[in-house]
């Protein structure tokens, strides 16, 4: 079985497992006035929750497929790939999940974009920088004043 098969099987595992837990354990505890409300807590994951499995599915049978190709990826040759900028990428998203908190939002995120687009080639620093703000910027303030989530914007040591 090629390789896009096994990860679309263990796709199809972690669809099941998510989507149990969206229909059958997420709504248990749900406060008796939540019930009557047309979109509970669990809506968006069963939805995922399907959607992640009828994907998969689909890979798993081969239906997107209309004819036999050569693999994109050969995993023997790994080593004539950027594998190098894949790990720093997933250094980086660790070391950015460790300081959101303890650095804050703007600076953890403006810090991880620019490191992020420097790491897969880009060095137009006028162009990174303002692009990375200014994305920081709005997505805080939808997250903050739109969705009314509250994340510190600036780091414990200056009140945020």
């Amino acid at each position: 079985m090629a390789l896009d098969r096994w990860i679309a099987l263990v796709l199809v595992g972690i669809c099941l497992a998510y989507g149990y837990a969206a229909w059958f354990t997420m709504d248990g505890g749900l406060a008796p006035f939540m019930k009557r409300n047309p979109i509970w807590p669990s809506t968006f994951p069963k939805v995922l929750s399907v959607l992640g499995l009828i994907a998969a599915l689909i890979i798993l049978f081969g239906l997107e497929k209309s004819e036999v190709s050569e693999p994109d990826i050969d995993y023997r040759r790994l080593g004539d790939y950027h594998l190098g900028q894949a790990l720093l990428l997933l250094g980086l998203m660790v070391a950015y999940a460790l300081c959101l908190r303890p650095l804050g939002f703007l600076f953890s995120t403006t810090a991880f974009l620019i490191l992020g687009s420097v790491i897969l080639g880009e060095r137009k620093w006028f162009v990174m920088v303002p692009v990375s703000v200014f994305a920081t910027l709005v997505v805080w303030y939808l997250v903050q004043q739109v969705l009314g989530i509250y994340l510190r914007p600036l780091p414990g040591f200056f009140g945020g």
